[in-house]
């Protein structure tokens, strides 16, 4: 396999997965938009030879196809994906022992190698500002590195067997960062970078960071996996490259030897810069806030050194991509880590992490006649309680009866539940909790509110699949529109406060009330665009789950609370945009057409089909 990214590189454009751009490209809005093109055209991985301000080439949309990646992976993705099983489910060892022979052979390939004979990555020392500076989206803060390996240990326990190998933002220039001493290190919570942070702040010490860039693409897949605790990614990261993960320390610092960069530093106790604004996965900017800022120790470049890179913005993007292929490896990890489950799908679609589908089991009164959520309850719980799936806002949950479930078929999915849902029992709030930081439909940074819509049982109702007539001619809120079975948009005035939207939801849902209710429509979604919002399933999903917060903008028609429990005959979200919220991603139309010249007659692009 490969032991670096040129390697990678060749081996693509020898088998058709790669497009050479040979002009000069700028890196400022230009190259995020050219791989924004590709990428939605399904087309290849892009090196892009001249990029303006820089000496260096850049590589990217790598894994823009779940085809190109398996393609990547193609010799040692079977071994791997059997190892993370037997580390899932060791008894399947005993069930199978000469398969796991193969298995054994391959972890051999996972423990890291320390050794200082060739380090190609310290051939020479840069700066920050010599590497390719890539602002994504207009409104940036400056230029980010998207695919970063950060490596941190544990202050209490050091050594690479108590790493963390993690895919956080890093901000290279602008806000107020001293150029090429200083950058930002943007992580969330529930991070492992997090937690040895917090053990260097208690010891009063620095943390020493490594920031691996490019090498093989094992190591940077390796970095944004959630693992089964106990597996370190960089074990991973030499299972899937075939080759153990080769490292040594210098001044201190963890090296990759086969990275392409490595950028060393600090991250000192109680010192923050601003960081931000950044065009992010949501399809929306995160804002500035302040978070870690790292003093530059040293910055180092191998020979013919690519910088990879990725662009995110609205789903579905690379990332998505990235998404599939953790899914396919991992497999049923989450089945194993909570009982009951069998299977849990973060809808990349809303953003992956505001909206979760999930099919349990209900097993705890097979004995009684009437069918209700119960053990659907406590699988909830622990859903919202493991790792990152604890970031959700919206879990809709259900088990099957009689036939099967799929997640992925979104549509059918939501159907079963609405079909079934008894709206006065089965809505579930958390209030001031923890949400994903980088949505902004919340109170504040990492703040919001959850809800479990949990449905189990026979068919309650047959859902509406035309407009309903009972939505039409009621005041400032028009142009009703179906979206699927059951769920139908409608365009609100503008929001201008949660005081006047709570009086406003209260008057819509009366109107409907003294209609005669809608038991047809169980869920109504206040939009500002309610033709945008019906034309797809995406556009429907996106909007309602991202700019929402279900503890303020869940309303209904006939709601009410009994003993703290709320209920309704039918649900209110109200997705319009608010004031507080992060602006959406829009590309800059003058960049949009200076890169046409790439895809023209004779450009480097000219072969895509867009």
């Amino acid at each position: 396999m490969y032991r670096n990214m040129e390697e990678c590189v060749l081996d693509l454009e020898k088998h058709g997965h790669l497009v050479r751009i040979q002009e000069e490209v700028d890196p400022y809005l230009e190259m995020a938009a050219i791989h924004l093109r590709v990428y939605e055209a399904g087309g290849p991985a892009l090196l892009f030879e001249r990029v303006k301000g820089s000496r260096f080439r850049a590589v990217s949309n790598l894994f823009g196809t779940m085809e190109r990646s398996q393609f990547i992976f193609r010799k040692t993705w079977n071994n791997t994906q059997n190892i993370i099983a037997l580390r899932n489910n060791p008894l399947s060892a005993l069930k199978n022992p000469f398969k796991s022979v193969g298995t054994g052979l391959a972890a051999l390939k996972a423990l890291p190698m320390k050794g200082f004979s060739r380090r190609p990555v310290t051939a020479q020392e840069i700066h920050i500002s010599d590497l390719p500076q890539i602002q994504h989206w207009p409104m940036d803060g400056g230029a980010f590195i998207t695919l970063p390996q950060v490596y941190t240990e544990d202050p209490d326990k050091p050594g690479i067997m108590n790493s963390n190998l993690g895919m956080y933002r890093i901000q290279l220039s602008g806000n107020s960062y001293d150029q090429d001493q200083e950058i930002g290190v943007h992580y969330q919570i529930h991070r492992g970078i997090g937690i040895h942070q917090d053990k260097a702040n208690k010891r009063g010490e620095p943390l020493k960071v490594s920031c691996f860039v490019g090498g093989p693409p094992a190591h940077t897949l390796s970095a944004v996996m959630p693992l089964p605790e106990g597996l370190s990614e960089l074990t991973v990261a030499g299972m899937l490259s075939g080759r153990r993960f080769r490292y040594s320390y210098l001044d201190g610092y963890c090296i990759s030897h086969e990275a392409d960069f490595v950028i060393t530093g600090e991250i000192h106790p109680g010192e923050t810069k601003p960081e931000g604004p950044f065009g992010d996965h949501l399809g929306y900017y995160s804002l500035v806030h302040q978070f870690p800022v790292m003093k530059v120790h040293k910055v180092y470049a191998r020979p013919n050194a690519i910088w990879p890179f990725t662009v995110v913005g609205r789903p579905p993007q690379e990332d998505t991509a990235f998404g599939e292929l953790i899914h396919e490896l991992t497999g049923d990890a989450v089945r194993q880590e909570i009982p009951g489950v069998k299977e849990v799908h973060a809808v990349d679609a809303a953003g992956v992490h505001p909206l979760l589908f999930a099919i349990g089991s209900e097993r705890y009164t097979p004995y009684q006649k009437v069918k209700r959520p119960a053990e659907l309850l406590t699988i909830a719980n622990r859903i919202l309680g493991t790792g990152q799936l604890s970031l959700a806002k919206y879990l809709f949950i259900t088990a099957e009866e009689n036939i099967p479930l799929d997640t992925h078929r979104e549509i059918d999915f939501l159907t079963y539940i609405l079909e079934r849902i008894d709206l006065h029992r089965d809505i579930h709030f958390q209030t001031h909790t923890t949400i994903d930081t980088l949505d902004y439909s919340g109170t504040g940074l990492n703040s919001g509110s959850k809800v479990v819509f949990a449905a189990y049982g026979d068919k309650r109702r047959d859902l509406c699949r035309e407009t309903p007539v009972e939505l039409q001619n009621i005041r400032e809120f028009v142009n009703p529109k179906l979206v699927m079975p059951g769920v139908v948009a409608v365009q609100g005035p503008k929001f201008e406060s949660y005081m006047q939207s709570k009086q406003e939801m209260e008057d819509f849902g009366k109107a409907i009330q003294e209609k005669g209710g809608l038991d047809s429509c169980p869920m109504i979604i206040v939009c500002d665009d309610s033709s945008f919002v019906s034309e797809t399933l995406r556009n429907f999903l996106w909007v309602t789950f991202t700019r929402s917060n279900p503890s303020h903008d869940i309303y209904g028609v006939n709601s009410y609370y009994q003993d703290k429990h709320w209920g309704c005959d039918s649900v209110i979200i109200d997705a319009r945009s608010k004031p507080h919220q992060a602006p959406p991603l829009i590309p800059d139309p003058s960049v949009e057409k200076s890169i046409d010249r790439l895809f023209a007659k004779g450009g480097s692009l000219s072969g895509i089909k867009l």
